[in-house]
């Protein structure tokens, strides 16, 4: 989507984003240009499940028998350390927001400076796969429990137009996904899209807002990685057309966005 949305020469003022979306935000608001999208795209192309995932019998003993947390955050912290230059957020180029989830309250917190490591790993923390992060007072997880889509921060954050990249959904006639992280994953994007739905349903009528169709069907669950290519050219065609038919001045809820067969 964003390599789609570089090419016609839509950049952003400023970027939201949590969970995968703050990973994806946050290295595109230090390189908001096509050429930066298209190393975003590569370096998805080139990672495998265990980069963002790292599963050994050492982790999975260590849930069994100490009760632990399943996966470490080493993967994530690599990700960020290896390709996001600016060490705290407000170094970003383009203003950056990054919203987690207060694991004890519930409520969405903002991290708009600070460490850029923190906040992602933060906002991308699984819970019961991941363990919360420490940050001041709170302890953080994974921002779409409150707010994956967060569309109410960035309007307090003075957003009067709004262009939404939902990840989506499988389709409702697939079986559900095989394996405990899984399913979990299934069940947030579930969750997101219905979240994401009622959200822009409530935002006032000065609030323009455009949702970039997310692939249906989409195959497989966002554990799988080994479907990036497919989705990431899939999804630069499936934007093109949106664009040629005029979605950015025509905004409304896609089809896909809801619950659904195909």
């Amino acid at each position: 989507m964003l390599h789609s949305l570089a090419a016609h020469g839509v950049t952003a003022d400023m970027v939201v984003g949590c969970s995968v979306g703050a990973l994806n935000g946050a290295f595109y608001a230090g390189d908001p240009t096509p050429d930066g999208v298209q190393r975003l795209a590569d370096i998805w192309r080139g990672l495998q499940r265990h980069d963002v995932f790292p599963m050994s019998w050492r982790t999975v003993l260590s849930f069994l028998w100490r009760r632990d947390f399943l996966i470490p955050h080493d993967g994530i912290r690599k990700l960020i350390d290896d390709h996001i230059p600016y060490r705290n957020l407000e170094e970003a180029k383009l203003p950056v927001h990054i919203v987690a989830t207060d694991i004890i309250s519930g409520d969405s917190v903002v991290l708009s400076e600070g460490s850029t490591a923190e906040a992602i790993v933060a906002s991308t923390a699984i819970p019961g796969a991941f363990s919360p992060i420490r940050y001041k007072d709170y302890f953080l997880a994974d921002g779409a429990i409150s707010s994956n889509t967060p569309i109410q921060v960035a309007v307090k954050k003075g957003a009067r137009r709004l262009i939404v990249l939902p990840t989506g959904h499988a389709c409702a006639n697939q079986a559900p996904p095989v394996g405990a992280v899984a399913n979990a994953l299934h069940a947030l994007t579930l969750l997101i899209a219905r979240q994401l739905v009622s959200e822009l349903e409530a935002l006032g009528p000065d609030i323009e807002y455009f949702v970039v169709p997310p692939l249906c069907p989409l195959v497989g669950s966002p554990y799988d990685f080994s479907r990036t290519d497919d989705h990431i050219d899939r999804a630069i065609l499936s934007t093109d057309a949106w664009l040629a038919q005029h979605g950015l001045q025509q905004g409304k809820i896609p089809h896909e966005m809801r619950l659904h067969s195909h």
